[in-house]
């Protein structure tokens, strides 16, 4: 089987070969640290992190670098509007996306550049495009000369005359600076000093660089001239893309990024989200509603990563309730190794359990057509629903109809490609919510409650109560006839 992307730059799909033999150089577009992390940011960033996984899995040596971009006039007004420094903002968020991302088991990053961190870098780039002759100064300013580069576009598929000037409006107001350019198209790549912003010295002047030239810089500095992947939301594509290949390729003479990969975007309720339409979520607000982390991921892994995604309150129920099906499948072990004489093996007879072959190979043949997260959970269900059914008959019965070999086959391949996933479940959290728990009569309560919801078609609200006692420690049977028995883990 051979793993199959769909790349950006060439509008198909096309068959992967990394540059050097086993290694891949993979760079992501981080995050702009002013504020917390939405379900945009979630949707990126599991995404990218489940395509590393896999591919370390598929045993390449991946190098992943995610840089912060931690200038920018965002960064600055909220410093304006709390009374703070450009640094200190940077700080608060960047340690805040740490917190969000861990608790979405995101793998960090081999490194984190940061745009002030990369000066250097940065004001070395520009020198190297001003003497090729695609940059030039204007009052303390340098402008990329979009219109040297013969092959501008080519990422997007626009044409210069199709495109309006100020695309890179993002650092500066183009408006004010059109006669500084020697063309409307032209981008900055450093900006002249304003009164009470940070700065640095250069060749033209103090000053700080554009948005654009950050990225290409570090991807520079921490990967070389020509990485494998580049990764980020569709939303990127243009300007910011574009011109990092403008940049790059301009400056060295060589190919900037073999394969560009862009994710989807989440709508919540079918409309874009935005804090004027008080749709806006962030991963914190959604987290402490309670929603399970494992079941954000879950929501992400749902949907292509290609595809848009919508965010709903019966989508995220849904989620839950899929997690919490994988999530038993783990818990196999803890919850009747017991009656079985299971020991949980060493970790290094862990690693040497033969996996089931044909669970894998249906695993490997979703994620190798370009990612196909739902094909892969499709498995995991399969998986998961198995040892569930395991289960219940063990408490019916006493025995499994499968013998404990097998069993311990599908639950180590269960565990193994969830892990690929990032869909782990952390036993001292699964101890901690059994503490404390709920008597028999609140317990009974709730199922009662669930039943009068799925009369009313509410499944949504029966699903939560389901996902409630779950969480608590309490598996439940749906019997014929609308019985429910319940017992606790």
């Amino acid at each position: 089987m051979t793993l199959k992307l769909y790349n950006s730059l060439t509008r198909q799909e096309e068959n992967f070969e990394s540059l050097e033999p086993g290694k891949i150089k993979m760079y992501t577009c981080g995050v702009t640290v002013y504020d917390y992390c939405h379900l945009g940011h979630a949707r990126s960033y599991i995404v990218w992190d489940t395509i590393r996984r896999y591919l370390m899995w598929q045993g390449y040596q991946v190098r992943y670098v995610q840089n912060f971009t931690d200038i920018d006039d965002k960064i600055l007004n909220r410093a304006k509007e709390t009374g703070s420094s450009m640094e200190s903002v940077a700080e608060r968020f960047t340690e805040e996306y740490f917190e969000d991302m861990k608790r979405l088991n995101v793998l960090e990053a081999d490194e984190y550049p940061r745009a002030t961190q990369t000066i250097d870098g940065i004001k070395q780039l520009i020198q190297d495009l001003e003497k090729k002759g695609f940059a030039y100064p204007s009052g303390g300013d340098v402008y990329y000369q979009v219109r040297k580069f013969s092959e501008y576009g080519k990422l997007s598929g626009r044409r210069l005359e199709e495109m309006q000037a100020g695309a890179s409006g993002r650092v500066e107001s183009e408006d004010l600076e059109t006669a500084k350019k020697k063309d409307p198209f032209d981008f900055a790549l450093w900006k002249a000093a304003k009164t009470g912003e940070p700065a640095w010295e250069s060749p033209w002047g103090k000053g700080r660089p554009g948005w654009h030239i950050e990225c290409s810089a570090m991807v520079r500095d921490c990967l070389g001239e020509t990485i494998d992947i580049h990764t980020g939301g569709a939303d990127l594509i243009f300007p910011h893309h574009e011109n990092e290949i403008a940049q790059s390729e301009a400056a060295t003479g060589k190919p900037y990024v073999k394969y560009w990969l862009h994710n989807g975007f989440v709508t919540i309720n079918g409309e874009k989200m935005s804090k004027s339409l008080g749709n806006f979520t962030t991963i914190r607000d959604l987290l402490a509603r309670p929603v399970d982390p494992m079941a954000v991921r879950m929501f992400v892994l749902t949907a292509q990563y290609r595809k848009p995604i919508d965010f709903t309150q019966e989508a995220i129920a849904s989620a839950e309730n899929g997690w919490n099906t994988i999530k038993e499948g783990i818990l196999f072990p803890q919850q009747h190794g017991s009656k079985l004489g299971w020991e949980m093996p060493e970790k290094t007879l862990f690693e040497q359990t033969k996996l089931l072959t044909s669970q894998v190979e249906k695993f490997q043949k979703a994620m190798d057509d370009d990612i196909n997260t739902p094909s892969a959970l499709a498995v995991l269900f399969e998986l998961a629903k198995e040892l569930r059914r395991e289960g219940n008959i063990l408490v019916h019965e006493g025995k499994t109809e499968t013998s404990l070999e097998e069993l311990q086959k599908q639950w180590v391949t269960l565990v193994n490609l969830s892990q690929v996933l990032g869909l782990e479940v952390q036993i001292e959290e699964q101890i901690s919510n059994q503490d404390g728990g709920l008597s028999d009569d609140e317990i009974e309560s709730l199922i009662q409650q669930r039943l009068e919801a799925k009369k009313a078609k509410n499944y949504a609200e029966a699903d939560r109560i389901r996902n409630e006692l779950q969480h608590q420690g309490i598996k439940l049977i749906d019997q014929p006839g609308g019985i429910t028995h319940w017992h606790q883990n």
